[in-house]
């Protein structure tokens, strides 16, 4: 009785260590994307990245917004994938341009003026992925942020500006890299 308990343990933990091997075994040359705590899944043979400079060609121009979208968007894909930046062309790359930069009133009040003004960036992107083109898109993203009329345009600008161009760089690496 003894003796069948001890080749019953013994056959099951053979069994288990087969199994464990298995799993080990399909992991190792199972087929392989890179997964990132930003949810973006990215090809491993994708291996850099490119940023193209984005010309500001909005009726309204403001001078730093080329260079913050710019440096923004490097940063995001520095921060949340594995890839290294390149100057030239990389297996994937953003290229695109500053469309819309507006404020114009939202809500009216009783005195006819308006209460609320609403502050517009739109951003004209290409992106190309060389190695699954794919999920390559051409996409305009669009933000905007609400701020009160009584408050002189100069006096929000820059902090607007801030959270809408953190937004419009959050809905363009999405796109390029989060495919849920």
């Amino acid at each position: 009785m003894e003796l069948n308990r001890k080749k019953n343990v013994s056959v099951c933990m053979n069994r288990f260590i087969m199994f464990i091997l298995v799993i080990c075994i399909a992991s190792v040359t199972g087929c392989k994307v890179s997964y990132s705590f930003s949810g973006a899944s990215i090809s491993p043979q994708v291996k850099t990245f490119s940023v193209q400079y984005f010309q500001n060609r909005a009726p309204l121009v403001q001078p730093q917004l080329s260079q913050s979208l710019t440096d923004a968007m490097i940063d995001k894909c520095k921060s949340q994938t594995s890839l290294s930046y390149v100057t030239q062309t990389g297996d994937v790359s953003f290229t695109g341009e500053i469309t819309d930069y507006n404020t114009r009133p939202l809500t009216v009040a009783a005195d006819a003026q308006a209460a609320m003004n609403r502050f517009t960036i739109t951003v004209k992107v290409k992106f190309t992925n060389t190695v699954q083109p794919e999920l390559s898109y051409d996409q305009t993203f669009s933000r905007y942020e609400d701020y009160d009329s009584n408050l002189d345009l100069s006096a929000v600008e820059k902090e607007l500006s801030d959270k809408i161009i953190e937004m419009i760089v959050e809905d363009i690496f999405n796109q390029a890299f989060v495919n849920w």
